[in-house]
């Protein structure tokens, strides 16, 4: 019977070499190796890393919290992939610099480390701002859920949005009833592009006058009457919630381009109600 040796399969038989090898200890790197597929890719990366970040706070300077990050390259069609461990070493040289202010200095960085022509990077988090129930004055810490989108390539791109709940009475329940009328918690949700900084705080303040009645985390049972009166007071359709705030975000010099969406959970309905409005870029 003959051995695994007279089949060529020694392990000092000499290995056919191959283009990838040159990489940092000999061992191949098959990202850079080419693919003759010849289709380019828009995005590749990484997503959903939960990561500390520190974002701008309007009455204590600054306010850490943890930030679920996606990181995006395009790939030229003759790369066969992009490193991906490259982009959580990229992360961990900004640690404790993660904001606004540092976005393009990743993306640069995100270019030049991977080879590529467009880098993008995208980061959701929970801000919290301290309010006063409306008349126990009653302070609680309330959440919103905020987004920064940034790109760079042939030009920067930067986008910042966030998530604001509201209260939404509806006005045909309230014409129609004798008793009361039916009301819901909406989700409005707005994203912007500017030319001047936009503090998160004047953001969602400007949103949340455009609801029935505003949200609070904590309310005594005088919070809650007046909010209730307030909300019948002040009926809106989802329709008159969104066309409130673009009527206040173009009052805004310093936005230049928006889109706003609300959706109301319907309290009486299996669905809920939508509806959207965007606004080209101006100035």
């Amino acid at each position: 019977m003959s051995s695994n040796n007279d089949k060529g399969s020694s392990p000092s038989a000499p290995r056919a070499s191959r283009p990838s090898d040159s990489a940092a200890g000999g061992m191949p790197d098959l990202q850079k190796s080419h693919d003759d597929r010849n289709i380019a890719i828009d995005k590749v990366g990484v997503k959903d890393i939960r990561y500390p970040i520190v974002v701008m706070d309007k009455s204590k300077e600054h306010q850490q919290t943890v930030a679920r990050i996606n990181m995006y390259v395009d790939l030229p069609h003759h790369f066969k992939g992009t490193h991906m461990s490259r982009f959580v070493e990229i992360l961990n040289q900004h640690h404790g610099h993660i904001s606004i202010e540092g976005i393009d200095t990743i993306l640069r960085d995100m270019k030049e480390r991977l080879e590529a022509s467009c880098a993008h990077l995208e980061l959701e988090f929970p801000y919290f701002i301290e309010k006063q129930a409306p008349v126990s004055g009653a302070r609680s810490l309330m959440e919103y859920q905020c987004r920064m989108t940034g790109s760079l390539g042939e030009e920067d791109d930067f986008v910042l949005g966030v998530t604001v709940p509201v209260t939404s009475l509806c006005p045909c329940s309230r014409e129609i009833s004798d008793r009361g009328a039916h009301n819901q918690r909406s989700a409005v949700t707005v994203e912007i592009r500017y030319r001047q900084h936009v503090w998160l705080e004047d953001l969602i303040e400007w949103v949340e006058g455009c609801g029935s009645a505003p949200v609070y985390a904590l309310l005594k049972r005088e919070d809650e009457r007046a909010l209730t009166e307030q909300a019948y007071d002040n009926p809106m359709f989802v329709e008159d919630v969104v066309r409130a705030v673009t009527e206040r975000l173009l009052k805004q010099p310093e936005v230049i381009w928006f889109r706003v969406a609300c959706e109301n959970f319907e309290s009486i309905h299996n669905h809920s109600a939508y509806a959207m409005v965007e606004r080209p870029r101006r100035g």
